[in-house]
Parts: C-alpha cells; structure tokens; sequence
C-alpha cells in the first residue's frame, strides 16, 4: 500500500516520557518520545475515541483520559480495557532533526489485534490443539475473554454462549445514550460479525444454561442441547432483584439489564407523562437521568437519605441529587414501594407511607444478584451467591469466573470484594483468557467506574467498601474535585469529577503503589500527573 510521509515534529520538540498529537493529512496520530526513540501510534483510544495525548504516559504505556483503557505507545497494543481494539502503528524515521512519520495512503486507523497475534481462519487447525473452551455470558468479561484466548495464541475451539439473541454489545450504553436516543442500535454491537468468523470463535445465541455440570464438564442447555468443554469460563453476570410486592405483574413495569429490556422501555414510554423509578442505584440514577431527557416526569423512590451514601459519600451523593433535581427530577428518600396498583397496566406506585404517586411506567433498580443458580461443583459466596476464585480468577479444575458474579482477592487489601463494574468485567475476562491458556497471570486490576448523569460526569478509581476519612481537592459545588478515600491511612479509591487527566494519573499511582502519602493530602493539593518519575503527561 502507498505510503503518506510528513514530518510532524522537531527532535527537540519532546523530551523523553513526553506525548503529543500530531497529523499526517486527515490522520491524527500520537508521538511520543521513549528513552530517546520516536513511536507512532493512533491518536484516538479505541473505546469512545478519546484524545490520548490528554491522558497520561508513564513509561510506554498511555492511560485513557476518559475510561483510562491503556495502550502500549511503543506497538499500539492494548493492555487494559475497555478498549477492546488496539492502536494503529506507524512507521517513524529521523532525518537531520526532523521526526517523519509516513501513514498508508487508506487507513482506518484501528485494527482488532496486534499483527503478531492476529489469527485468521487459516491459522486454525483441529488437529494442533482439539480443546473446547467454552465462554458462558457475551457481556464485557466474555467479549475481552474470547479476544484475549487469541492473543495469547490458544489455536482450539471456543464456544460463547449467550441467551440472548445478539452478538456482545456496549451494555453501559443502555441506561445513558441508548435510552436517550442519542446512540442507534447500529452503534451497540462491540465486535463486527466478521471478528467472530475470523477468529473462529462461535457464538450461540438464545441457549439458556441449565446446569453445569463440573465433575464431567458438561453443560445441558434448556432446549435439551449439551457440551463438554476442557476450559470454562463463567461470566453469566448479575440478574435484576424484582420486587415481591402486589401488582408485581402488572405491564409497564420494567428491570434495565438487557438490549430487549431498553427497547421495552423505550416503547412504553412513548406518549407517556410519569415515570417511576425505585431504587438510587447507579442504573437507577442514569434510567432517571435519561427518562426525563425524554421529557418525562421522574420520581426516584429510594430506602437511603441521599443517592450513593454508602458509595460515594453523603456529600457528593449531594450534588446528584442536586443536579437531577435541577433537571426536574423529584425524591422520595426513605421510603419504599410496597404495591403496584393499576388494572392491565400499572397506574400508580404506593409507599409505604401510604403516599400514592401516579405512574406510566415503572422501573425497577434495586441491584441484581449473581446469576449462578445453574453451577454444581463450584464454591459459592454463602450471603449473595457469587463464585469464590482465587488470584488467577480461578474456581475448580479448568473452571473460572469474571465479572458481575466473580469474588476475588483484592491485591491491595486483601479482602475479599465482588464488583460490579463494566471495566473489571473486561479486565478479569482478559486475565481469566491467559491462565486458561496456560499463561499464568495474577488478577491486579483496579476497579474504575464512571457515569455521566445529565452533565454531571464523575471517575471513579479503586475500592472503598468504608472508610474512615474523605479528602477533597478542589471544589464540590463547581463540579470540579478529586476526593481521596482513606482507610488505615491508606488511600483506597478516588472520585473525580471534570479532572480526568488526574484520574489517570490516579489510576496509574495506584498500580505502581506510588500514591502520595495521606499527610501530604491532607497538606493541599499535589501534582499527581508529575507525581513520579515514571509518570509524565503533556498536552
């Protein structure tokens, strides 16, 4: 293919550990400078194509600024999620003290993985490896899981298995863009069908697991199917908790965990005036959010005294409030949904105040629970049912679990913990995907979580099941802050909101445990983006 060249930069333009945006033509591309040598990369994260020279560089590896997925500058390759794609590569040369960097004349930009691990149909060959793996669950664990099988070199079959009738998709869409209208359903799907039959990895759609069965590594399906696996991994996520109260069944009343669950909703709402939500949950909050976008009025029925106390803390579960408020949305804190009253439909909520507010539609955000009824064989969490697993994510011979319904060891603390975050999900699909491929990896990820409720956007890095101290750099009221959650003088997560180049940096800190001390938090403000030497950014 032809070649564009141009020269995009002066040597002296950047020091070692330094990053900025470039062009060639319509290309943008990301220059870094890498003990003295000259990389070329794609500009744009594969996520949602956020500009990578606003996050932060440390060492050869970049850190999104908006959901802080990672990538290798040096190869374009992806080290953490949510990416999924890796970064184009181009070629760099020097000339006297010019940098040029020469593009394909026609280029996407983005491919699906590093050339050195791309296989193609070809590649495969039953008789080299006659394995079965089988992935249970399409979700953010899944995707990541079949993509890095492949990337690790695994050259058997894989079998993923959803009961849905789609190809895995962007689930944190659902609640926020998708339900507002702004994301079509062309846009959902996080893999083409063709990355499937390149990569030979076969998807089952609409195939409910009955049992598995681990003493003979079978599955029976409900339609009476079965199959035996070698490897399997467990990724079925959580399951919406229902209310058990009268009217239950009653139409218009709706959980928010699926693709068919949005277009129910977004049928129903069609026309309609109020809109109930019980729960202040994070998928409570966005449906919320998102609802009244659509012109509806929405009142969030919650147990707590301000949304996300118990996550965020009482004085940024504030301002939520605050701003849904200001968008039209009314409260009805401490109280809870004892009935659901209407003829077919549902026609109003009753409290268990005895207030009665009037309703269109309904929908449900009380949590879920780990879908995990179908297991035999493998440890369960006695209070919620999750699947115990140790540092490599593993729960039995040849079985292991990722996501929504995975309890793991965290790295950091020791506890046993169980998120339930689209990143984790994606980051435990990849390092589950190593060891069943026999590549030993212990699971270190740090949780981060983000959303974004009408203009309020916050980041969220680490895990704080409690703690003892909150530390608030910057403004709450202005929306613009990084709050530091301490625990035995430890930092143990953060919050952000409109910082989000602190955010990576934060996350990187985190990783390298180079985080400043609490003393010097509690002192002010402290430059986390130049906090160590490993850690650099300029944009």
């Amino acid at each position: 293919m032809k070649q564009v060249e141009a020269v995009v930069a002066n040597i002296n333009d950047l020091n070692n550990g330094e990053m900025r945006q470039v062009s060639v033509g319509e290309i943008e591309i990301l220059l870094s400078r890498i003990d003295g040598k000259f990389y070329a990369v794609g500009a744009h994260c594969a996520h949602y194509g956020a500009p990578l020279a606003d996050g932060v560089l440390s060492g050869e590896r970049v850190i999104c600024p908006w959901h802080n997925a990672c990538f290798d500058v040096t190869t374009g390759d992806q080290l953490e999620p949510p990416g999924l794609d890796s970064l184009a590569r181009y070629e760099v040369r020097i000339e006297g003290e010019n940098v040029i960097v020469s593009v394909p004349e026609q280029t996407t930009g983005l491919r699906s993985l590093p050339p050195q691990a791309s296989p193609t149909m070809a590649q495969f060959n039953p008789n080299v490896d006659g394995r079965t793996f089988v992935i249970l669950g399409a979700g953010a664990a899944g995707i990541h899981a079949a993509e890095a099988l492949r990337v690790a070199g695994y050259q058997g079959r894989i079998v993923m298995i959803t009961k849905e009738d789609k190809l895995p998709y962007d689930r944190t869409k659902l609640s926020k863009a998708y339900l507002t209208g702004k994301a079509s359903p062309d846009e959902m799907p996080l893999k083409s069908p063709d990355f499937f039959q390149e990569n030979a990895i076969e998807v089952l759609l609409n195939h409910q697991v009955e049992q598995v069965q681990t003493t003979n590594k079978a599955i029976a399906f409900t339609n009476g199917d079965s199959l035996t696996y070698d490897a399997l991994l467990i990724a079925t996520g959580g399951k919406p908790r229902q209310l058990d109260i009268p009217g239950a069944d009653l139409q218009n009343i709706f959980t928010l965990r699926s693709f068919a669950d949005s277009d129910r909703i977004l049928t129903a709402i069609k026309q309609k005036e109020k809109a109930i939500v019980i729960g202040s949950s994070f998928i409570g909050m966005e449906t919320a959010a998102s609802l009244s976008q659509q012109g509806l009025q929405v009142t969030v029925v919650s147990p707590d005294s301000v949304p996300f106390k118990k996550t965020l803390g009482e004085e940024i579960g504030k301002i939520f409030q605050q701003v849904h408020e200001e968008n039209g949305v009314s409260f009805k804190f401490e109280r809870k949904a004892v009935e659901f009253t209407g003829s077919d439909k549902v026609e109003a909520v009753i409290l268990d105040n005895g207030d009665r507010l009037q309703a269109d539609v309904v929908i449900v955000g009380v949590g879920v629970q780990p879908a995990t009824d179908f297991l035999e064989g493998v440890e369960l969490y006695p209070k919620d049912g999750s699947v115990v697993v140790d540092e490599y994510l593993c729960a039995g011979d040849g079985i292991y679990a990722a996501g929504d319904i995975a309890r793991y060891p965290d790295w950091r603390t020791s506890e046993s913990i169980r998120v339930e975050h689209w990143r984790v999900a994606a980051q435990q699909g990849r390092i589950a995907a190593h060891n069943m491929a026999g590549k030993p990896v212990k699971f270190r990820g740090l949780p981060f979580f983000w959303t974004m409720q009408f203009k309020f956007s916050l980041r969220y890095i680490g895990h704080a099941q409690s703690w003892d101290e909150m530390i608030v750099h910057g403004d709450l009221q202005k929306q613009q802050f990084v709050a530091f959650y301490i625990k035995n003088n430890q930092v143990l997560a953060a919050a952000t909101s409109h910082r989000d180049t602190e955010a990576a940096a934060i996350s990187e800190l985190m990783r390298l445990n180079q985080m400043p001390t609490v003393e010097e938090l509690r002192r002010g403000a402290v430059d986390l983006i130049q906090r160590q030497p490993e850690v650099s950014s300029k944009r």
